[in-house]
């Protein structure tokens, strides 16, 4: 069981950068492939990116592949997204998710999720 809470959202100017947190709760986090899904209105949530459970393999969206970085600290207990060059359609709630296993895409594989963070990118 773990619980997820993200932080770091905001507002911020097209071209700006943000870096999300998501702190959990639990013994066994450094288990566990944690990732970030985003959701804007009207739209089906999204994958964004993924790291695996010691931070060696990690999985992006082409949406955002070379201007983020995922990334953890598992003796924090804590997991990262940083984008750059963020555009109005980056525009979401983003949230964090916890699955053990392999590293998968589809957000119906992701066991245990956090309540969002909203980023709104304005042009």
């Amino acid at each position: 069981q773990v619980q997820l809470v993200e932080s770091g959202g905001g507002l911020v100017q097209a071209g700006g950068s943000l870096r999300l947190s998501c702190a959990a709760s639990g013994r066994t986090f450094s288990q566990y492939v944690m990732a970030w899904f985003r959701q804007a209105p009207g739209k089906e949530r999204e994958f964004v990116a993924a790291i695996s459970w010691g931070g060696s393999s990690t999985s992006y969206a082409d949406s955002v592949k070379g201007r983020s970085t995922i990334s953890r600290d598992n003796a924090k207990k804590t997991v990262y997204l940083q984008i750059h060059s963020l555009k109005p359609e980056d525009t979401a709630v983003y949230y964090c998710a916890a699955k053990t296993g392999s590293i998968y895409r589809d957000y119906n594989r992701y066991d245990w999720w956090g309540q969002g963070t909203q980023v709104t990118v304005s042009s």
